[in-house]
């Protein structure tokens, strides 16, 4: 199992290696890499020292001067057809790398509507879905809550709330974001609280299922607690360790 790709089609290739899937969720684009502020689309674009300044900006959440540093950079350029052929390439790349079978969910850096383009037969891609795996039932819930960030597949409270529902109940729980449980949310690098939902901390502790999994903070606070009778695990950042997480029954 694997979340926050990022890009990192090398180690993609070998992730699901004698397991029986590969679950992936979410965030297979790399807009920007914090820790390497060459790699990514924006640093193509715009080269490191303007990455350099808006991670800056970003960590010490001044949101507003990040936003007008991208406006001034992006004045001229038709961003979103830039972007997307970025994303194309990046995507081409990975699901290229994803072996049969895979199950994968969207990231909220992820673009939904691009996925269709280039999932093989071998990947399910399911938001708000169920599937049987290995004789255990596995819901998936897709994207992130909105946020000063603005990335691609930020949704409301509500809808977000409306696919928890859908889902039901499983046995595994699968999440790009984390229950909002302060453990979970807290990115120790980046120094701020992501967002995390309440809709579906209400559904662990409701549905009860056997372990909720989720990505998205990448260098969290805690990476593992109980909720009741529920495992809540962060299956880590993809993209710095290269490690899948491994699920057994």
């Amino acid at each position: 199992m694997v979340s926050d790709v990022h890009g990192n089609t090398k180690d993609l290739a070998r992730a699901g290696e004698g397991a029986d899937a590969l679950i992936c969720l979410g965030d297979l684009v790399l807009f920007l890499d914090y820790a390497d502020h060459t790699r990514g689309i924006f640093p193509d674009l715009f080269g490191k020292e303007n990455a350099d300044r808006l991670v800056e900006l970003r960590t010490d959440r001044r949101f507003e001067e990040a936003r007008e540093l991208g406006a001034r950079l992006w004045a001229g350029i038709d961003r979103g057809p830039a972007i997307e052929s970025a994303v194309r390439k990046q995507y081409a790349e990975m699901f290229a790398a994803f072996p049969t079978p895979t199950y994968a969910t969207y990231g909220n850096v992820d673009m939904p509507t691009l996925w269709p383009e280039y999932a093989g037969p071998g990947t399910t891609v399911l938001d708000g879905g169920r599937a049987e795996i290995g004789g255990r039932v596995f819901g998936f819930v897709g994207g992130g809550l909105r946020t000063p960030m603005r990335t691609p597949y930020e949704i409301s409270d509500e809808e977000y709330a409306a696919k928890v529902e859908a889902v039901g109940e499983v046995d595994v729980l699968c999440t790009h974001i984390p229950p909002d449980i302060p453990e979970l949310v807290y990115d120790t690098v980046a120094r701020r609280f992501e967002r995390g939902s309440r809709a579906l901390l209400a559904a662990i502790h409701k549905t009860r299922p056997r372990y909720a999994l989720f990505g998205h903070v990448h260098q969290p606070l805690t990476r593992r607690m109980r909720v009741g009778a529920t495992e809540c695990v962060n299956v880590g950042h993809f993209a710095s360790s290269g490690r899948p997480w491994a699920l057994e029954w």
